[in-house]
């Protein structure tokens, strides 16, 4: 489930592209003194998610934007929503606006035979860890990992993100359910590379570290009940790490869902 939050600005200003911190600070404090205000400092994925605010742009006094924010935990955003409309402030860093809406919208990836494109809204994290290097052939100065770039090939990238997300479907789901690992098909069908880029991360107050980030659309379809969970699961979650900051925050392409035939349903539901 999501959160759509309708914001107004207060003033003008510019966008602030370095607005991680800022808007996953507003979000922490509204989880304060509540029953997952120790999901802020656990050494576990949160399963929290949420986008940048959009439209992208300088904002003047008045303009509208958005925010929204995923959660694995429907009472998650629940208690978020709760503190957004008793308390509408909202800054995000230099950018003062007033919450106007709060509305809950549970996209889905579709039934099995659906097919479409998720698209990262927001820059993924994906490092590829010290003990991986002589696998993939990855030449590094030291044993800190690295980030994913694309001359490391797309193997360890589409390893990780599924361990990754293997990781929070063991914290977030069932324990009798199959995680991504645990099925012989991949998680993505195809794999599109939009761009790779660099940005300056404030990752605790006086902490900065320069992040290298990739935003891909991954096509699929959907093959059983199994991998559509695994799929929404990333919709709420995230795909790749650091999520709690505002990385790896995914959209469905809806101009590009195609849904299964009926023919197609009814055989695919007899096998």
């Amino acid at each position: 489930m999501r959160l759509l939050i309708r914001l107004r600005a207060r003033s003008d200003a510019a966008y602030q592209t370095n607005y991680h911190r800022g808007l996953s600070g507003r979000i922490w404090r509204a989880l304060d003194d509540s029953q997952f205000d120790d999901l802020h400092d656990s050494s576990k994925p949160p399963g929290i998610s949420f986008s940048n605010p959009f439209p992208f742009g300088p904002v003047s006094k008045g303009d509208l934007r958005n925010v929204l924010v995923a959660a694995a935990d429907d009472d998650v955003l629940r208690v978020i929503g709760t503190d957004l409309i008793e308390n509408r402030e909202f800054n995000i860093k230099e950018m003062p606006f007033t919450v106007e809406e709060v509305t809950g919208v549970e996209p889905d990836v579709g039934e099995p035979g659906t097919k479409g494109v998720l698209e990262t809204a927001t820059g993924l994290v994906v490092r590829i860890p010290a003990k991986r290097f002589g696998e993939y052939n990855i030449d590094a100065p030291g044993d800190a990992p690295e980030f994913w770039k694309p001359e490391h090939s797309l193997r360890p990238l589409k390893t990780q993100l599924e361990n990754n997300l293997d990781r929070k479907h063991g914290l977030f789901c069932p324990d009798y359910l199959p995680g991504p690992s645990e099925v012989d098909e991949e998680l993505l069908d195809e794999y599109e590379l939009i761009k790779t880029y660099s940005l300056p991360v404030t990752v605790t107050e006086g902490t900065e570290e320069t992040y290298i980030l990739s935003k891909f659309r991954f096509g699929y379809t959907v093959r059983d009940d199994h991998h559509r969970r695994h799929l929404n699961l990333a919709l709420d979650v995230g795909l790749g790490e650091r999520n709690s900051l505002g990385f790896g925050f995914v959209n469905i392409r809806k101009d590009e869902v195609e849904k299964p035939s009926a023919k197609s349903h009814i055989s695919g539901a007899s096998r």
